[in-house]
């Protein structure tokens, strides 16, 4: 397995400090809030002028927004620019509310963003959905109508742990192991009644995830996603350390 990052930054000298201090923590790649890479969008050069020194700077793309026009142009341009600058994975968060989709409604969006993780795959970058609290696929029946509708397994799944604890799914490895199909990025983050925490200090039975993870023989990237608001070096420093010992433990 390969290990990310993915932190919030607010300003320009805390995304210089994410980018400078990933690598020297372990991590291979980070995964980018939108704020860290929309500045760049239609220049991908300047973003590679910036960071391109650090490699697996942007191995994935986050992005939130609906299936309007705006949305599907916005996902349009984030593969072309992910295209230019080295990015494996786009993360795509389905912005509207998980009760104002019909089944039929959440199927057509499966089948809607099938061509879009079409054009993704032919620009050699791979479109996961999020699961996340909240959205349109956020229990376990959401999935199984979404991908049900999915076509030439255009589309993988991010699973995040502490969503899917929010969303009031307490077995995370039995997710796991019914969704391992379509699994192609993980999302680490804990959570403790209902805040969302730095690994290891919430509630989340990590050594039973991992083992899940690991049983169904999955080799991609897993990324710590930090959102508790700790400082930046404990965070990475912390998420690290908890996932080297999670890697060291397993057969």
């Amino acid at each position: 397995m390969k290990l990310a990052f993915s932190k919030s930054t607010s300003t320009a000298a805390e995304t210089r400090e994410l980018m400078q201090s990933f690598r020297g923590y372990g991590f291979e790649g980070l995964q980018l809030k939108a704020n860290q890479y929309l500045p760049y969008l239609d220049e991908p050069a300047r973003f590679l002028d910036d960071w391109g020194q650090f490699p697996g700077a942007a191995q994935a793309l986050i992005a939130g927004c609906a299936l309007d026009d705006a949305g599907r142009t916005q996902l349009h341009r984030t593969i072309a620019f992910g295209s230019r600058i080295g990015t494996v994975t786009l993360v795509f968060c389905h912005c509207v509310p998980r009760g104002s989709l019909t089944p039929d409604d959440l199927q057509r969006s499966a089948r809607e963003l099938s061509e879009i993780g079409k054009t993704a795959r032919d620009a050699g970058i791979k479109l996961s959905l999020h699961h996340h609290f909240g959205q349109p696929v956020m229990l376990a029946e959401d999935a199984d109508i979404f991908f049900e509708a999915v076509s030439d397994n255009a589309i993988g799944l991010t699973v995040d742990t502490a969503h899917l604890v929010k969303s009031g799914i307490a077995d995370v490895a039995c997710f796991i192991s019914r969704f391992a199909h379509v699994i192609d990025n993980y999302h680490f983050k804990d959570i403790r009644g209902g805040r969302f925490e730095v690994l290891g200090r919430g509630e989340i039975d990590f050594p039973k995830v991992f083992a899940a993870v690991w049983q169904t023989g999955y080799t991609g990237w897993v990324s710590a996603d930090e959102e508790s608001g700790a400082e930046l070096q404990v965070a990475l420093k912390e998420c690290h350390s908890i996932l080297d010992r999670l890697l060291c433990s397993t057969p």
